[in-house]
């Protein structure tokens, strides 16, 4: 069945999760755009509900299509490109799209046990960042991403940023930032505070200890110093030249590396 109005149920669905977070949480469910992303949630399982085509997309990204066609048999729909041009969020979309269910990224509280190594993103905004972050927090292996007061796991932007680590990255962002730190001290695991402070001491040459977690603050503000005094180290990427500091992902990046090499 071809969709060729705007007007669709189906596509005024996609639209309102798309564009509106309170849609996103009311429905439990989210949107992908793009190929790449679509094929690595398939791969990884993850619990796809229907989806959308061009027929430009399937002569493009066959198996893509062709993957959707066989999971979602009527659920898969082909749409003009029109409709395409409505739905798409990139300046250059590849015209597939589908709706995901919600996924079950609640890592309780009980999964942070001493032997593991954590990351925990306090109130950062950009929706690109924290997809970077996921991506190489999934290169590193990390045993887990808490999200605490940060934007919008789900929004779209930051889907199609990770790459598709967000389907292998254990994740939450249920918790608040004293309840994490708690659990992280009941379970003795050490907290660092990535924060930017001549007194803090260097990251390069420290070593971390085989369990620990790493909190990195807001991409404009750091952490608050009520939430770095509540970690029990504070650390610094000692900068040299003129550079004042790192923007939050590249210095998520860099702290990965160093806490799991």
């Amino acid at each position: 069945m071809l969709i060729s109005s705007r007007d669709n149920a189906k596509i005024k669905l996609y639209i309102k999760l798309r564009d509106k977070k309170s849609a996103r949480e009311s429905e439990g469910m989210f949107v992908l755009e793009g190929s790449r992303i679509i094929s690595d949630a398939i791969k990884e399982g993850a619990p796809v509900l229907s989806a959308f085509y061009t027929s430009s997309a399937e002569e493009h990204f066959p198996e893509t299509v062709s993957a959707l066609k066989s999971l979602l048999g009527g659920e898969a729909y082909e749409i003009s490109e029109e409709v395409s041009l409505k739905l798409a969020e990139t300046s250059s979309p590849q015209g597939v799209y589908a709706v995901a269910r919600r996924l079950d990224k609640t890592l309780p509280l009980d999964k942070i046990v001493y032997g593991g190594k954590f990351l925990i993103l306090d109130s950062l905004q950009d929706p690109g960042n924290i997809g970077t972050i996921l991506r190489a927090a999934d290169a590193v292996g990390i045993d887990g991403v808490y999200l605490c007061s940060c934007c919008d796991l789900y929004n779209p932007k930051l889907v199609r940023s990770t790459m598709g680590s967000l389907f292998r990255v254990p994740v939450c962002d249920k918790f608040s930032f004293k309840e994490l730190i708690s659990a992280l001290d009941s379970a003795k695991i050490p907290s660092f505070a990535a924060v930017v402070d001549k007194d803090a001491e260097d990251l390069r040459g420290f070593k971390f200890p085989e369990s620990c977690a790493v909190v990195i603050g807001n991409e404009g503000n750091g952490l608050s110093k009520e939430d770095a005094a509540l970690c029990g180290k504070r650390l610094t990427i000692r900068m040299k030249g003129t550079v004042e500091s790192l923007n939050a992902a590249s210095a998520a990046t860099v702290f990965l590396w160093e806490m799991t090499k």
